[in-house]
């Protein structure tokens, strides 16, 4: 198996990309506030309708591998760190240090969920 297609890679991968997509789905239109709002949603959606051919696959290749609840915080902390980029670089925003806090603690999430439990 090459390392492209191993879980381990492939997963994380997918989610990274699917993030970034759906991160400028539900946030990127905050930079078009002049759009009538049927039009921040059907951008919205259509950019979402790509990103799940992404999420969707990483999940089927990541599962067995990961638990479902491996998958679920590996998500949410992808999410986070991807919308702490995008919300510096896309929409201006500075990072405070309860940004930096809450992903502290889902840091800690990620140390939690991936302990062996036998």
């Amino acid at each position: 198996m090459s390392l492209l297609a191993s879980p381990y890679f492939a997963t994380p991968l997918l989610l990274v990309a699917s993030n970034i997509m759906m991160t400028f789905a539900w946030y990127g239109h905050l930079k078009a506030p002049h759009w009538p709002l049927w039009v921040a949603v059907m951008v919205s959606w259509g950019i979402a309708f790509f990103e799940y051919w992404l999420a969707v696959p990483a999940n089927r290749i990541g599962y067995g591998t990961f638990t479902g609840q491996q998958l679920k915080v590996m998500q949410e902390v992808i999410t986070l760190s991807v919308f702490a980029v995008f919300s510096v670089m896309f929409l201006g925003e500075a990072l405070r240090w309860t940004y930096f806090a809450a992903m502290a603690c889902l840091v800690a999430a990620v140390i939690f969920i991936f302990l062996p439990v036998d």
